[in-house]
């Protein structure tokens, strides 16, 4: 007991919250049981457009939530497929501490399909709502109130412990609503579910019609939100809050439509402003991971919880303030769900970042190249790009590979270049040598390869490029380049080949930079001979 009560208290000083919520949220009802987690992504989640699990898959995802510790798992649908009922009585023989679900429609064919995989529990549904009732079913209450009843009891008498779900809740009648979950929970079933079936009802809406069904209903209360107005998990913490003691939700949200209840949002948000904790927080991060690489549905950059940005930093103000205390602009920490902190090196980073990163990656850089090297980082964050660690120290080494120059011989004016299937290359560069206006056009046989050889021409002397090298510093498309380039002068006797070096977004550029480096080296090595 003490170690636990010293686990939480470690978990609640990585807490940043703001002092108000605890002013103005209420109390938990008290008396009831403990806030559980029913995961529904190989159910509900699996329907978002795009997801088809293998058997195979379904059971890895199936692993990864019990180790996380939810208390159910909705396995899936089992009257869809005999590979479903496979994959279905596969996570059951694991023997899980969760329970296993199975979906199942008010039809007794379902709960037989159910029960052949020999889960514990069922979660059955009908819809109860005008448009169901009219639209869909084209039942009347007092047959759908039959239908229910009959199912519940058929389920029970197959052994099986059931949740019952009345589909589009949030838009039946309330008085309707009551007499269906009265009717079931009196025919046997263990548990009831509120669905928001498309995500519309508010969090004060949720609130009151939970109170409601709380006052009349005893068995444990069940939510289940979709997230078509964004509110899937703000309504169903109203839930909690009014007396719901299960929540239904998916691994980062996934789900029909919009999605539902993110499973994730919603432990944080019970943990930081209700001391209530129902899974290892911890592992949140990698199960996260773990389903969005085996569903490849991807999740949101700006996602809470498990967005890539959610614990990323790049504004030189923010990332000063986290370095100094993370609290400045982070709710909580990231070690508490199981992900790191990204400071990202951009257009809109400031020096302070900056130097914490080279300080990190223990790279040396004199102060009075700092501007220097700040001005090429956001020349090369054009577009919103990011500067992996890779890419920084290759523009640090140019820049103090350049610093050795001193002032060039060769600057560069402009370039121009044509090129294209079916076109021979042309490149024309506008150049000053020792202060002297140039401009020659070459052509070559590719665009690199003219601008060199307009370069060559332009500055004299007899330059001819002896080797070249191009490679992506990180090995993505969006990566930055490094060129190299090695350089002979005909005209001067025992220098032998010189080296230069450039980075930057865009070969033909870099390519050129990388030739006048070179240049420029030969020019200072041979003056100060």
């Amino acid at each position: 007991m003490e170690s636990q009560t010293s686990d939480n208290a470690s978990k609640r000083a990585m807490l940043a919250v703001s002092p108000y919520n605890q002013v103005a949220l209420p109390k938990l009802p008290e008396g009831r049981g403990p806030i559980q987690i029913f995961d529904t992504t190989l159910r509900d989640g699996e329907q978002a457009p795009g997801i088809a699990l293998s058997a195979e898959e379904k059971v890895r995802i199936a692993a990864a939530l019990n180790d996380l510790g939810v208390d159910y798992i909705e396995a899936g649908f089992a009257v869809s497929s005999d590979i479903e009922r496979k994959t279905i009585r596969e996570i059951v023989d694991a023997g899980p501490h969760a329970t296993v679900v199975s979906l199942a429609r008010s039809v007794r064919k379902d709960i037989d399909a159910a029960v052949e995989t020999g889960v514990p529990c069922i979660h059955t549904f009908i819809g109860t709502s005008p448009l169901h009732r009219e639209y869909k079913l084209k039942m009347t209450k007092e047959e759908i109130v039959e239908r229910a009843v009959d199912t519940v009891e058929y389920a029970r008498s197959r052994g099986v412990d059931v949740q019952f779900s009345c589909e589009d809740a949030t838009r039946t009648e309330l008085d309707y609503l009551l007499e269906v979950y009265k009717a079931v929970v009196d025919a046997g079933a263990c548990a009831i579910n509120v669905p928001d079936t498309v995500g519309v009802i508010v969090p004060q809406g949720m609130s009151y019609l939970i109170g409601e069904i709380a006052k009349v209903i005893k068995v444990p209360i069940s939510v289940h939100c979709h997230n078509d107005m964004g509110l899937a998990v703000a309504n169903s913490i109203a839930a909690v809050e009014a007396g719901a003691t299960i929540c239904q939700a998916t691994i980062n949200g996934i789900g029909e439509r919009t999605g539902n209840a993110s499973l994730e949002e919603i432990a944080v948000n019970l943990f930081a402003n209700y001391n209530v904790e129902t899974i290892d927080l911890s592992k949140i991060g990698p199960v996260c991971r773990t389903v969005e690489r085996i569903t490849g549905f991807p999740v949101a950059y700006n996602k809470p919880i498990s967005g890539r940005n959610a614990f990323a930093h790049e504004s030189g103000i923010h990332v000063h303030g986290v370095m100094a205390n993370s609290a400045t602009y982070e709710p909580f920490l990231p070690e508490l769900v199981g992900v790191d902190r990204h400071i990202v090196i951009g257009k809109h980073s400031g020096e302070h970042s900056v130097r914490g990163r080279l300080d990190a990656l223990g790279i040396k850089m004199p102060e009075e190249r700092m501007p220097e090297l700040m001005a090429a980082i956001k020349e090369a964050a054009i577009g919103d790009k990011e500067i992996d660690d890779a890419e920084l120290r290759a523009i640090v080494d140019h820049i103090l590979y350049s610093s050795v120059i001193g002032d060039p011989a060769v600057i560069l004016d402009g370039v121009a270049v044509m090129t294209g299937k079916g076109i021979t290359s042309t490149a024309t560069v506008n150049l000053r040598v020792k202060g002297e206006s140039r401009s020659v056009a070459e052509v070559g046989v590719g665009p690199v390869d003219a601008a060199m050889r307009a370069i060559a021409e332009a500055v004299g002397g007899g330059y001819t490029l002896g080797e070249y090298k191009l490679a992506a510093i990180n090995g993505l498309s969006d990566s930055l380049c490094e060129a190299t380039v090695m350089v002979r002068n005909a005209e001067r006797e025992g220098t032998g080949l010189v080296v230069g070096k450039a980075v930057g977004t865009d070969v033909v550029q870099t390519s050129i930079d990388a030739m006048i480096s070179a240049i420029n080296r030969d020019f200072a090595r041979y003056d100060n001979q």
